[in-house]
């Protein structure tokens, strides 16, 4: 599997997990950009004043998030996210038009709003390592 099929593949069982519900997709427009070296905005999620603490992601209150997730996903705004790995928060690529609105999509979150996960918004730009060999 390529590293654009692992990702992607990531992305959809993460959304699944977190959802409770299969992913079906096809081409989005998030998929057509994984190479795009325009910037994006990188979301960390941290836990919250309601994150249960001792309780790994998969046992908290994130059907929710996972759902607007995936719809972020799949209107092609969010690239790829997912939870780290020790459980301590997870991360999203997003693209936004400007730092406002990069902000807005983050605090419409339902585990923001919720306050189980904080968050750090930076802008990110990417370099495009495929293409530095060629």
């Amino acid at each position: 599997m390529s590293n654009r099929g692992s990702r992607r593949a990531f992305v959809g069982s993460s959304l699944a997990l977190l959802t409770g519900t299969p992913l079906v997709c096809s081409e989005t427009k998030a998929q057509s950009k994984e190479n795009d070296p325009k910037p994006g905005y990188l979301i960390i999620y941290r836990p919250g004043p309601a994150f249960l603490l001792g309780k790994p992601l998969s046992e908290q209150p994130l059907k929710e998030h996972g759902r607007y997730m995936l719809g972020l996903y799949r209107k092609g705004t969010m690239r790829m996210a997912g939870g780290f790995a020790d459980d301590s928060g997870g991360a999203a690529l997003i693209d936004a038009e400007s730092l406002e609105e990069a902000r807005a999509i983050a605090e419409a979150d339902p585990a923001v709003i919720a306050k189980t996960f904080i968050y750090d918004l930076h802008p990110w730009r990417l370099v495009p390592w495929g293409k530095m060999g060629q």
